[in-house]
């Protein structure tokens, strides 16, 4: 993608660590089980892998019996280790 500030969504979601691999996140986005809202714009689901995701988007799912609201902070340049992917999001509250 040539937006520095921008990530394909399975690609970020597997560098923060949410899945094990990049193809379990491209399933379950393709699930439409992620729900992304940038400032300004609606909330609306993801449904396709290769959506771009960008910094102060705020994406919710349903993950291990618990729902995940986090706050994109950064892109990743890999899949570091959990330290380093912890420092691509924030969580919020009240999701």
């Amino acid at each position: 993608m040539s937006e520095p500030d921008a990530c394909r969504a399975d690609v970020w979601l597997w560098r923060a660590r949410f899945f094990r691999t990049r193809s379990m996140a491209a399933k379950f986005l393709e699930e439409g089980r992620v729900r992304l809202a940038r400032p300004g714009q609606d909330e609306h689901r993801l449904d396709k892998p290769a959506r771009p995701v960008r910094v102060g988007d705020r994406l919710v799912f349903a993950l291990g019996g618990r729902l995940v609201a986090v706050r994109v902070e950064a892109m990743g340049d890999r899949r570091g280790p959990a330290t380093e992917a912890r420092t691509l999001y924030s969580t919020l509250d009240g999701a």
